[in-house]
Protein backbone atom coordinates (compact mmCIF):
# COMPACT_ATOMS: atom_id res chain seq x y z
CA UNK A 1 0.00 0.00 0.00
CA UNK A 2 1.24 3.47 -0.89
CA UNK A 3 0.89 5.89 2.05
CA UNK A 4 1.40 9.08 0.01
CA UNK A 5 1.47 10.25 -3.58
CA UNK A 6 3.51 13.14 -5.00
CA UNK A 7 2.36 15.28 -7.94
CA UNK A 8 3.82 18.48 -9.33
CA UNK A 9 1.78 21.67 -9.42
CA UNK A 10 1.82 21.43 -13.24
CA UNK A 11 0.37 17.89 -13.09
CA UNK A 12 -2.30 19.04 -10.62
CA UNK A 13 -3.15 21.92 -12.99
CA UNK A 14 -3.45 19.43 -15.89
CA UNK A 15 -5.88 17.28 -13.88
CA UNK A 16 -7.95 20.33 -12.91
CA UNK A 17 -8.07 21.49 -16.52
CA UNK A 18 -9.29 18.06 -17.66
CA UNK A 19 -12.03 17.76 -15.02
CA UNK A 20 -13.15 21.36 -15.66
CA UNK A 21 -13.38 20.73 -19.40
CA UNK A 22 -15.49 17.59 -18.86
CA UNK A 23 -17.78 18.97 -16.14
CA UNK A 24 -20.62 18.34 -15.42
CA UNK A 25 -19.66 14.82 -16.60
CA UNK A 26 -17.19 12.75 -14.61
CA UNK A 27 -13.67 12.90 -16.00
CA UNK A 28 -11.02 10.21 -15.61
CA UNK A 29 -7.43 9.35 -16.30
CA UNK A 30 -4.33 7.43 -15.32
CA UNK A 31 -1.29 8.46 -13.31
CA UNK A 32 1.98 6.98 -14.54
CA UNK A 33 5.14 7.06 -12.48
CA UNK A 34 7.42 5.18 -10.13
CA UNK A 35 6.83 4.23 -6.50
CA UNK A 36 4.96 7.17 -4.93
CA UNK A 37 5.72 9.82 -7.58
CA UNK A 38 3.61 10.72 -10.60
CA UNK A 39 5.61 11.42 -13.76
CA UNK A 40 2.82 11.66 -16.36
CA UNK A 41 -0.90 12.41 -16.44
CA UNK A 42 -2.82 10.46 -19.09
CA UNK A 43 -6.36 11.74 -19.59
CA UNK A 44 -8.81 9.10 -20.79
CA UNK A 45 -12.30 9.53 -22.24
CA UNK A 46 -15.16 8.63 -19.93
CA UNK A 47 -17.02 6.22 -22.18
CA UNK A 48 -20.06 6.32 -19.84
CA UNK A 49 -20.54 10.07 -20.52
CA UNK A 50 -22.22 10.27 -17.11
CA UNK A 51 -22.40 12.82 -14.30
CA UNK A 52 -22.22 10.06 -11.68
CA UNK A 53 -20.13 7.26 -13.21
CA UNK A 54 -16.99 6.70 -15.23
CA UNK A 55 -15.90 3.90 -17.52
CA UNK A 56 -12.53 4.39 -19.17
CA UNK A 57 -12.45 4.00 -22.93
CA UNK A 58 -10.80 0.55 -23.28
CA UNK A 59 -8.78 1.44 -26.38
CA UNK A 60 -7.39 4.61 -24.80
CA UNK A 61 -6.66 2.70 -21.60
CA UNK A 62 -4.80 -0.04 -23.51
CA UNK A 63 -2.85 2.59 -25.44
CA UNK A 64 -1.93 4.30 -22.15
CA UNK A 65 -0.69 1.01 -20.66
CA UNK A 66 1.42 0.37 -23.77
CA UNK A 67 2.87 3.88 -23.53
CA UNK A 68 3.71 3.36 -19.84
CA UNK A 69 5.45 0.08 -20.61
CA UNK A 70 7.49 1.60 -23.43
CA UNK A 71 8.56 4.45 -21.09
CA UNK A 72 9.34 2.10 -18.18
CA UNK A 73 6.66 3.64 -15.96
CA UNK A 74 4.10 1.97 -13.73
CA UNK A 75 0.45 2.69 -13.07
CA UNK A 76 0.62 4.47 -9.69
CA UNK A 77 -2.86 5.97 -9.66
CA UNK A 78 -6.22 6.54 -11.27
CA UNK A 79 -8.07 9.83 -11.03
CA UNK A 80 -11.67 10.70 -11.63
CA UNK A 81 -13.98 13.52 -10.71
CA UNK A 82 -17.12 13.73 -8.67
CA UNK A 83 -18.47 16.98 -10.19
CA UNK A 84 -21.28 17.16 -7.63
CA UNK A 85 -19.23 15.71 -4.77
CA UNK A 86 -18.50 14.13 -2.44
CA UNK A 87 -14.71 14.15 -2.23
CA UNK A 88 -14.62 10.55 -1.04
CA UNK A 89 -14.60 7.13 -2.67
CA UNK A 90 -18.20 6.12 -3.36
CA UNK A 91 -19.55 2.59 -2.79
CA UNK A 92 -19.35 2.13 -6.59
CA UNK A 93 -15.72 3.31 -6.63
CA UNK A 94 -14.88 0.82 -3.89
CA UNK A 95 -16.78 -2.06 -5.52
CA UNK A 96 -15.25 -1.47 -8.96
CA UNK A 97 -11.63 -0.71 -7.95
CA UNK A 98 -9.68 -3.10 -10.17
CA UNK A 99 -6.10 -1.94 -9.57
CA UNK A 100 -3.98 -1.75 -6.41
CA UNK A 101 -3.08 1.92 -6.92
CA UNK A 102 -4.01 5.28 -5.41
CA UNK A 103 -7.46 6.43 -6.46
CA UNK A 104 -7.60 10.23 -6.61
CA UNK A 105 -11.08 11.73 -6.30
CA UNK A 106 -11.38 15.30 -7.60
CA UNK A 107 -14.35 17.37 -6.43
CA UNK A 108 -15.39 21.02 -6.33
CA UNK A 109 -14.19 23.14 -3.42
CA UNK A 110 -15.90 26.48 -3.78
CA UNK A 111 -14.78 27.93 -7.11
CA UNK A 112 -11.84 25.54 -7.57
CA UNK A 113 -11.13 21.81 -7.35
CA UNK A 114 -9.84 19.75 -4.46
CA UNK A 115 -8.60 16.18 -4.33
CA UNK A 116 -8.22 13.32 -1.91
CA UNK A 117 -6.42 10.04 -2.44
CA UNK A 118 -7.54 6.57 -1.39
CA UNK A 119 -6.00 3.11 -1.41
CA UNK A 120 -8.89 0.73 -2.13
CA UNK A 121 -8.39 -2.93 -1.32
CA UNK A 122 -10.71 -5.73 -0.16
CA UNK A 123 -13.70 -3.40 -0.04
CA UNK A 124 -11.99 -0.83 2.18
CA UNK A 125 -10.86 2.69 1.20
CA UNK A 126 -8.00 4.11 3.29
CA UNK A 127 -6.95 7.71 2.81
CA UNK A 128 -3.58 8.41 1.20
CA UNK A 129 -1.86 11.77 1.63
CA UNK A 130 -1.51 13.75 -1.61
CA UNK A 131 1.43 16.14 -1.93
CA UNK A 132 1.58 18.87 -4.56
CA UNK A 133 5.12 20.16 -5.14
CA UNK A 134 6.73 22.60 -7.52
Amino acid sequence: MIQQLFLTSAQWAEIQHHVSAQSPLEACGLLAGKNDSVEEIICVTNQAQSEVRFVMDPYEQLSAFQWMESHHLDLVGIFHSHPSGPETASPTDIAEAAYAVVHVIVSPRGTSWGARGFWIENGVAEEVTLHIRE
